[in-house]
């Protein structure tokens, strides 16, 4: 379109209840690409970046401030973890894997110890092996997938929001 016919971009604020729907779709897409096999983080900037490109959607004509990324990114990084948790709390429980997560888990653990030669550091694995030790390693890393999913989410919508939120690219 010529510069002469562009009009300005309508700037609209972000509407919560719009945004659920296409953040929602983001996380499952992403959760299916993660289960796909995927590597999670780039999973957790997808979400970020789809939920602007569903959400635009919704508003073609209109333009995406970086805060509106931003905020989507975030909501769709938490429906991701929900999901996967969700995800993961069903494999465990209900189709009794985890004694296959606890292989998994002593696994990563093994693989970390055999790249250090410190002795404190190893009586930590050790202690990582121990049934309390699954635990506290177990709710660590739900902690930081928690957060990843979030501040991967914010920087995959900031970055949405940067290449599609503009109505006009004159």
């Amino acid at each position: 379109m010529p510069s002469s016919q562009a009009g300005a971009a309508v700037v609209l604020p972000m509407v919560w209840s719009a945004a659920f729907r296409p953040c929602m779709l983001a996380a499952l897409i992403a959760a299916i690409l993660m289960a796909a096999g995927l590597y999670p983080l780039i999973s957790m900037i997808s979400v970020g970046f789809l939920a602007v490109v569903f959400y635009r959607q919704r508003w073609p004509g209109s333009a995406i401030k970086r805060a509106v990324g931003v905020r989507l990114g975030a909501l769709g990084g938490l429906l991701l973890f929900a999901i996967s948790a969700g995800i993961g709390t069903i494999f465990t429980f209900f189709l009794h894997k985890g004694p296959e997560i606890r292989t998994w888990l002593i696994e990563g653990i093994d693989q970390s110890a055999k790249r250090t030669a410190d002795p404190q550091a190893l009586a930590m694995f050790e202690w990582f092996k121990t049934a309390d030790g699954l635990e506290v390693w177990m709710l660590f890393l739900l902690v930081f997938f928690f957060v990843a999913s979030i501040v991967l989410g914010i920087l995959g919508g900031a970055l949405g929001a940067a290449l599609l939120g503009r109505n006009n690219r004159n």
